[in-house]
């Protein structure tokens, strides 16, 4: 399938650099399964849809993933001091993250780098931009120092236009997020707020806490000129035994399962049998959903609005139609919708097989 396919215009100017305040006061365009559409805000949420169903959440945390760095390499090494970036992407033990180096000659196998006053790390290993590290500290210490020192790791779109800043420490987090472990935010959970949560429970709409942290991928354009031609990075998933059960008990008492994000759909569809049912999860998953995809799990995405060739534009078109979701985005751009990591939701109900 040729990527192509998936392209459109977007104006620049549509491109959200702050989320809406309150949160749930984005503008939210309802895709029918038929296609129709209509506008609403987010806070309508509970009204749309009905008593039963269940939302499943990505309760995955950003951390604080760009670090900004000292090499050292010894007291009379003129190369010493010279400054790094690394954005932190997975990490593959206690005290060890790979990470994207900027610029990346600059490290070696056991350079030291300092940043700021808490964290130290070792560079164990260097492939092209890629580095591991090791820091001195592991486990929720490193976690502590990371949040000390650390950036958030804005998207590019936003990182080109302005710097990260305090807001952003609680702008690019959801209210749910629990896991440190993603270095993008699954961003349909951002317009969630703590009373939008309680009108959803009062009206018998349960919600469920998955986890998929965001890895490297989010970063990453598709260039490749086909689908079959792109590679999914593999990202880290969980599904709790007790949690798979709760799902299942829903859709089994004629629920829907509503995904907040893409993250939480791609989780879903991967720990689920082609019965739909959901099965415990614990590892990788690198699934990769384009038209002609069969959805087992999920009836109901709530979602952002996605750049243009994107892998989850692709997504998106799988679950609603490709043309149905052009004509959706055109109306989107022509009626000024914010698109992109903190801009406005979209709520697509699955078209039928």
């Amino acid at each position: 399938m040729r990527i192509d396919q998936f392209a459109f215009d977007l104006p620049e100017n549509l491109i959200a650099l702050r989320p809406a305040a309150p949160r749930d006061s984005a503008r939210l365009l309802v895709v029918r399964e038929d296609g129709t559409r209509e506008h609403r805000i987010v806070h309508d949420l509970p009204g749309l849809l009905r008593r039963g169903d269940m939302l499943v959440v990505n309760d995955s945390k950003v951390i604080p993933a760009r670090l900004f760095g000292i090499r050292q390499r010894g007291e009379h090494d003129s190369a010493s001091g010279a400054k790094v970036e690394l954005l932190l992407h997975r990490r593959v033990g206690p005290d060890t993250f790979c990470a994207l180096a900027r610029p990346a000659k600059r490290l070696k196998t056991g350079d030291v780098v300092c940043f700021g006053t808490k964290l130290t790390g070792t560079i164990v290993s260097r492939d092209g931009a890629e580095v591991t590290i090791a820091f001195q500290q592991q486990g929720a210490e490193l976690d502590s120092a990371i949040a000390a020192d650390g950036v958030v790791p804005l998207p590019p779109y936003i990182a080109a236009k302005r710097a990260a800043d305090l807001r952003d420490v609680k702008d690019y987090q959801t209210v749910y997020a629990r896991v440190f472990g993603s270095v993008a935010a699954p961003t349909a959970g951002l317009h969630f707020t703590p009373e939008l949560l309680r009108s959803l429970g009062a009206c018998g709409i349960s919600v469920a806490s998955i986890t998929l942290h965001v890895g490297l991928g989010t970063f990453l354009p598709v260039t490749a000129e086909d689908s079959a031609d792109h590679v999914m990075h593999s990202e880290y998933a969980e599904i709790p035994p007790a949690v798979a059960s709760q799902i299942n008990e829903a859709r089994i008492a004629g629920g829907r399962i509503v995904a907040v994000g893409s993250t939480a759909l791609r989780t879903l569809e991967t720990a689920s049998d082609d019965s739909g049912r959901i099965h415990p999860f614990g590892g990788e998953t690198n699934l990769f959903i384009t038209p002609g995809y069969r959805f087992k799990a999920v009836d109901v995405l709530l979602t952002n609005f996605h750049l243009p060739k994107s892998t989850l534009f692709m997504l998106v078109s799988a679950f609603s139609g490709t043309a149905v979701m052009k004509t959706a985005y055109s109306e989107a751009i022509n009626a000024g919708y914010r698109f992109y990591s903190y801009g406005d939701g979209c709520l697509l109900f699955r078209a039928s097989a």
